[in-house]
Formats: structure tokens, C-alpha cells, sequence
């Protein structure tokens, strides 16, 4: 019986959902249903697209991100089923 130590486990993933306002991260992958996720990488949700978180509204509603020259609410069930690669989120540059 083998253990792995903690250096060998695989980082959790960060969702799109984990990103502070202003901060951005790249698609790695998404888990949702195949009719789901094709129509959020028609609107530029795609592996390898970098997205920003830009603002939500009010009460916890959608947040609204920036990708592909344009912008997109999303619930957050749904953007914590796009998932970032494992490298760090950063603060977008400001226009």
C-alpha cells in the first residue's frame, strides 16, 4: 500500500466562479452537459481563452465577464463549472 506524499497531489482546480473582481485565469476545461458547454464556448468560453471577472450584481446574482471582446453573465453554478488551469489568476490591466 503506497501513499502518496502532499507534493504528488494534484492541485485542485480553481473554478471561474473562485476569481475576485479584476482578476483573471485561463479556461482549462468545462464540466457541464455537451449542449451546455458547446453554447458557452460559442459566446468565447473555450479552453485557453483568458478570462476577467468584471463585476456582479447585487444579493450574490450573475457575474459578468470579460472574454473574447465581450461581456457575459454567467450564475455561479455554472461559472464554478468552468474550470481555470492551475497557474495563478493575476489582476487584468486597466484600459
Amino acid at each position: 500500500m503506497s501513499e502518496k506524499s502532499e507534493s504528488q497531489s494534484p492541485r485542485p482546480h480553481r473554478s471561474l466562479k473562485d476569481l475576485k473582481r479584476g482578476e483573471q485565469g485561463v479556461i482549462e476545461r468545462i464540466d457541464l452537459p455537451e449542449r451546455a458547454a458547446r453554447r458557452l464556448m460559442e459566446l468565447g468560453f473555450v479552453p485557453g481563452a483568458h478570462v476577467t471577472a468584471a463585476h456582479s450584481a447585487p444579493g450574490g446574482g450573475p457575474t459578468v465577464y470579460r472574454v473574447d471582446g465581450s461581456e457575459i453573465a454567467l450564475r455561479k453554478d455554472t461559472a464554478g463549472k468552468i474550470l481555470l488551469s492551475s497557474e495563478r489568476g493575476h489582476r487584468a490591466a486597466r484600459k
